[in-house]
């Protein structure tokens, strides 16, 4: 049986570990600790290892995790991961070792330069790998890219089928939530993604993985091409915004200084 199993690392980050019989694919592992002892405890045979982009709380536990347990990493071609034997771009796929899942790779440029997302069906329901560049009800920085790369690249995982699950590598969920609020107050998806959520971090658990189609719903950046959101964008930069682009860097903007009140 197939199964997407998160372990906790550093303060809130996610690392997946795609999980059939007794192989194990590891992704975004920024730290080595938890994903040895997890392999320890399980009985699991590392096959492969999988980066989103480079940075340390993503890649940091590479090389010590394949020094104990060689496995192929693969990763992003225009960013350098360590110990990556496969260089992976936009319409590359690729077969997990042993496992006959074949994941797809987009290029997400925007977070990072060369950031790629892995899709594919994962016991029998679409699943998206996708580092720091969606998040469950929001997205992240923007370091490398542009404001319109960054669109380009959630526009591009927005149009995924909306049953895909979304397993992204940190818990911002609630903090994500609290801004969407305060730009689109009159979403009643968002007051119930808030409570659910709420919940489910009273009970310690995860609150991922999220859905393509419930970020659709909830998500203000993907959600900046609507009416209510480029009308609040461009209320708090203090002009009009042309288009949903536009609208979108301002609202990255908004989130880098928000400070729930």
């Amino acid at each position: 049986m197939t199964a997407i199993i998160p372990i906790p690392a550093f303060a809130d980050n996610y690392i997946w570990v795609v999980r059939d019989g007794t192989r194990a694919v590891v992704v975004d592992p920024g730290d080595a600790g938890p994903v040895l002892a997890y392999l320890a405890r399980e009985r699991l045979t590392l096959v492969a290892v999988l980066a989103t982009h480079h940075h340390q709380d993503h890649v940091g536990g590479i090389e010590a995790l394949v020094s104990r347990h060689p496995a192929p990493v693969y990763g992003p071609a225009r960013e350098t991961i360590p110990r990556i034997a496969h260089r992976l771009g936009e319409g590359d796929a690729i077969t997990l070792p042993g496992m006959s899942l074949q994941l797809r790779i987009l290029d997400i440029p925007g977070h990072t330069a060369g950031h790629i997302a892995y899709v594919g069906d994962i016991a029998g329901t679409p699943a998206l790998f996708c580092g720091d560049t969606l998040f469950a009800a929001g997205c992240g920085r923007i370091f490398e890219g542009t404001p319109a790369q960054m669109w380009g690249s959630l526009s591009a995982l927005a149009a995924l089928a909306g049953q895909t699950r979304v397993y992204c590598a940190h818990e911002y969920t609630l903090a994500n939530l609290r801004f969407a609020r305060a730009v689109e107050p009159g979403n009643a998806a968002l007051r119930e993604r808030e409570a659910a959520v709420e919940a489910t971090r009273r009970r310690g658990e995860p609150t991922l993985p999220s859905t393509i189609a419930l970020e659709r719903e909830t998500n203000p950046f993907l959600r900046a091409g609507h009416d209510d959101l480029r009308a609040a964008a461009a209320a708090h930069v203090g002009h009009p915004l042309d288009d949903a682009a536009a609208s979108f860097a301002a609202l990255r903007a908004w989130k880098d200084t928000f400070r729930p009140a």
